[in-house]
């Protein structure tokens, strides 16, 4: 992974007037770890470097903004601190990793990261995807068009008997079980109730939940499709609600209201 020269950081302008995010890198290879945290320091961002699990929980406070975790690391390996991170609040997590096999991809993303990418990465791409997450975890930034359900004071999303919670991200079944949804489901579903029975691309799925392009090869959100199927579908192999389109997206199919 070769480090790129000097780049204006588009987010400049709009961090101006804000404290510079911090981020922990957490990677037990000295050389990147050191590349990664001088790139984003050339980049106006605050840093704080850590080789293992232990480093990283002692450098960890309410500061930190963001954390790149190395898949493989000694001792704790990154898959279960990913968890750990995401059980104790939701901080943003970007794992990387040498090993770029499909499965370690689907589970770093199924414990709750917000983003994967595989080494050697271009500094630049680590950087755009830093921006992408923490653009959409800051409250208040690039505000969404409101809802329906939000224009009219309700905070929930109703459909065929299930509700989605806005507010708390939680899928209340037809017989009041209560599921917590990971925040990229939780985003495909909110983005599918939104436009029942309207195809929805899988690259508007893909902006709406992890703040990228869609790729031909990225998985990603026919995973997250998968795992909600399993919770809204008595069976998902013949799915009733979410609908796959060929070669357009996804729909939620609900049955038209009576007049």
């Amino acid at each position: 992974m070769d480090c790129i020269g000097d780049v204006t950081d588009p987010a400049a302008d709009a961090e101006q007037h804000h404290e510079c995010p911090l981020v922990l890198v957490v990677d037990d290879d000295d050389e990147i770890r050191e590349l990664i945290t001088d790139y984003l320091a050339g980049m106006g961002y605050r840093t704080r470097p850590a080789a293992n699990g232990r480093e990283m929980w002692r450098q960890m406070d309410d500061s930190v903004d963001l954390v790149i975790l190395d898949l493989m690391l000694p001792g704790e390996d990154g898959l279960s601190l990913c968890r750990d991170l995401c059980h104790q609040g939701g901080l943003p997590v970007i794992m990387i990793s040498a090993r770029g096999a499909c499965a370690e991809r689907i589970i770093g993303l199924e414990i709750g990261a917000d983003d994967y990418l595989c080494k050697p990465f271009d500094p630049r791409e680590l950087l755009a995807r830093i921006r992408a997450v923490l653009r959409r975890k800051a409250p208040g930034r690039e505000r969404q068009p409101p809802t329906p359900d939000a224009t009219h004071g309700e905070s929930a999303r109703c459909f065929a008997g299930w509700r989605l919670d806005l507010q708390t991200r939680r899928l209340h079944s037809p017989k009041d079980r209560v599921l917590d949804l990971p925040r990229s489901d939780f985003m495909v579903l909110k983005a599918l109730s939104e436009a029942p029975n309207r195809i929805v691309s899988r690259n508007t799925l893909s902006h709406r939940a992890f703040g990228r392009e869609y790729y031909p090869d990225d998985r990603s959100i026919d995973v997250c499709i998968s795992r909600l199927r399993h919770m809204l579908e008595d069976n998902a192999r013949r799915p009733r609600f979410i609908r796959t389109i060929r070669n357009e997206g996804y729909l939620l199919e609900l049955p038209s209201q009576p007049e």
